[in-house]
């Protein structure tokens, strides 16, 4: 027990002191996290105890794809089918086969290099979701097709799974000088002392690895609803977080002892749980372990990396991890153009699933196990994968440069000549133009929409809409649209910078000019005030009004309480916005500023007041009628 908190001391404190400062510097979490394992592991050596390791590793790694599983519905499976079998097909297979065809060029066995293609054709979901999500990269396309692609690898390690036994090879029988006859013993390559499949054939241990997948779907689709049906009977919401835990260690004991990765009979519960009308439960009880296991499966990749196996050969390590990086960033490349990705999004699917991945190392143990790979390879293979995964937060640095130098070079396509003059411009015709823009259509009045996205200008067209291709904020397209006559100037762009820099220019150039700008939050009005603004919509202020109301009305409010109290809110709550405007100090937070934040307290508790004392007014009202 004194080692076990001491070694999570060590793990917690390296984290705590290397994530932060990564994160200032601009580097990112997941390269804090690797940094803060080099530093523990082969800097300080305070941590030798490589077993340990490997365990903490892999119940982070089970943790982290039982959750991935959860958010895999099979409708939405379904959905992206097309980009599963093509866009991840094609990359698995063409990977494999490139691999596959080097490995044989440099005298191994088919057996042996097809096992090193499957193992180097996986990216690490971990590494990569994670910089997605924090970049808020994960709903753009390029964020998409590489999810896509990564859900493909990861239902790809069950058939890899089940053929990496069939390609074991013989061990080679050799004489004794007395004669007797030599044959290796299967405790020199196994890493699990306990194992139902030890000793099988190939073919046996496949069908073992069958019947464990398919025991765990059909126990998840049978046996799931009644379990979580009774625990819902006891009233006790921790009993979810400790069945929740029960599968995860259950299936997880269960795969090991038919000689699978833990992680891979997690990821295939979670998937058959994702229908469950307890997922969502499930999901909020285990949401709270998930970053911090995240964290410590990036401490233990860094923690584990055999930096004397490095120091022996450096430059072939080095060269073979870059080359892995060099040959799957090409195959991604050319599918980001076979599959039409944009340069932004093509260069994201490249330089984001160009290294190796974290199932690889389960991939490499399960097959040193089955004797396809010789204890050298495995170890080299170990060092490549952990050496390319240190690697990628790099190449999303590199990809950042990119996107900058992408922003500021010349598109290859020109922007639209703009023959047409309205009274309404409209700058940006994402979610939120579209709906001003229809809204103008249904009434019969007309609006030139500019906008710098091709493939949306080109939906409009396509639905009988015309639209303009071009950067709404350069001046002679704004003048080329109207400007200088225009009644109405719509600024509805994605990017808070540039609806700031249009919204000032319109004013300085048309001081009569109503403008309507999209805020993205609080702060964001304030700046639209100052550059001068006439009306101004925050995202998501009428739609959670709307949902406040709703909430109102059954809580015990009539309808028409309801409405008034919303109605009173929206108006109390703009004049409160405006006010507060003229305080707002954009040097500063509004915890730094004192004067702000004694006007918004004072101003909330006048909201407040004028609500109770409008509701009041409209019973007495009522009852005198």
């Amino acid at each position: 027990m004194d080692s076990f908190l001491l070694e999570a001391s060590v793990f917690l404190a390296a984290a705590v002191i290397a994530v932060p400062v990564a994160a200032r510097l601009g580097l990112g979490s997941v390269l804090g996290y690797l940094i803060a394992g080099l530093i523990i592991g082969p800097g300080l050596g305070l941590v030798a105890d490589t077993e340990d390791l490997r365990h903490f590793a892999e119940f982070g790694v089970v943790m982290m794809l039982f959750l991935i599983g959860l958010e895999l519905e099979p409708r939405a499976l379904w959905d992206m089918r097309h980009r599963l079998i093509g866009m991840g097909g094609l990359q698995i297979t063409m990977t494999m086969t490139l691999v596959f065809i080097a490995c044989t060029a440099l005298g191994m066995l088919w057996q042996t290099a097809l096992a090193v293609g499957m193992i180097l054709a996986l990216s690490s979901t971990a590494i990569v979701l994670q910089t997605l999500t924090e970049k808020g990269l994960i709903q753009t396309n390029g964020g998409r097709a590489t999810f896509s692609v990564l859900l493909t690898q990861d239902i790809a390690v069950i058939p890899m799974l089940i053929a990496l036994p069939l390609l074991a090879t013989i061990p080679s029988i050799t004489a004794n000088p007395d004669g007797s006859i030599n044959r290796p013993s299967l405790e020199d390559t196994a890493h699990h002392s306990l194992s139902l499949v030890e000793g099988l054939p190939g073919w046996a241990v496949a069908l073992v690895t069958l019947c464990a997948v398919a025991a765990i779907i059909l126990g998840g689709i049978y046996g799931a609803r009644p379990l979580f049906r009774f625990i819902h009977a006891s009233r006790l919401p921790e009993m979810f977080t400790a069945v929740a835990l029960l599968i995860v260690c259950g299936i997880g004991a269960l795969m090991m002892l038919v000689g699978l990765s833990p992680a891979l009979g997690t990821f295939l519960a979670g998937v058959v749980l994702a229908n469950s009308e307890f997922r969502h439960e499930l999901e909020s009880d285990i949401e709270p372990f998930k970053g911090l296991l995240l964290g410590l499966f990036f401490i233990t990749v860094g923690a584990g990396i055999d930096v004397e196996a490095f120091g022996r050969e450096p430059f072939t390590i080095l060269g073979l991890a870059l080359g892995v990086i060099v040959l799957k960033g090409a195959v991604l490349y050319v599918l980001g153009m076979i599959f039409k990705l944009r340069r932004r999004g093509r260069w994201l699917f490249t330089l984001g699933l160009a290294q190796a991945g974290e199932f690889g190392f389960v991939l490499i143990s399960f097959a040193f196990q089955q004797q396809v790979l010789t204890q050298r390879l495995s170890d080299r293979l170990l060092l490549i994968v952990a050496l390319s995964m240190l690697i990628t937060p790099l190449l999303f640095l590199l990809f950042d440069w990119l996107e900058k130098r992408l922003e500021t070079a010349t598109e290859t396509i020109e922007d639209d000549e703009i023959d047409e003059q309205g009274p309404v411009i409209i700058a940006g015709i994402g979610r939120f133009g579209q709906l001003v823009y229809r809204l103008l259509q249904s009434a019969g009045k007309k609006a030139v929409v500019i906008d710098r996205d091709m493939q949306t200008i080109q939906m409009m067209r396509a639905l009988g809409y015309k639209g303009f291709f071009g950067d709404p904020t350069r001046p002679e397209l704004l003048h080329a649209a109207g400007i200088d006559s225009a009644r109405v100037l719509v600024v509805a762009l994605d990017d808070p910078k540039q609806v700031n820099r249009l919204v000032a220019y319109a004013r300085r150039i048309r001081p009569d000019l109503h403008i309507v700008a999209r805020a993205r939050d609080r702060t964001h009005v304030y700046q639209l005030y100052q550059a001068g603004a006439d009306d101004i919509v925050r995202e998501l202020f009428d739609s959670a009004l709307r949902a406040g109301r709703y909430v109102l009305e059954n809580i015990g409010m009539s309808e028409y309480e309801a409405a008034i109290a919303q109605e009173t809110f929206f108006h109390e709550d703009r004049r409160n916005i405006r006010e507060l405007a003229s305080l707002w100090d954009p040097k500063k937070t509004a915890a730094e500023n004192p004067a702000y934040m004694a006007r918004a307290h004072e101003l909330e508790k006048e909201l407040e007041r004028k609500l109770f004392e409008t509701l009041e007014a409209r019973a007495r009202k009522d009852d005198a009628a």
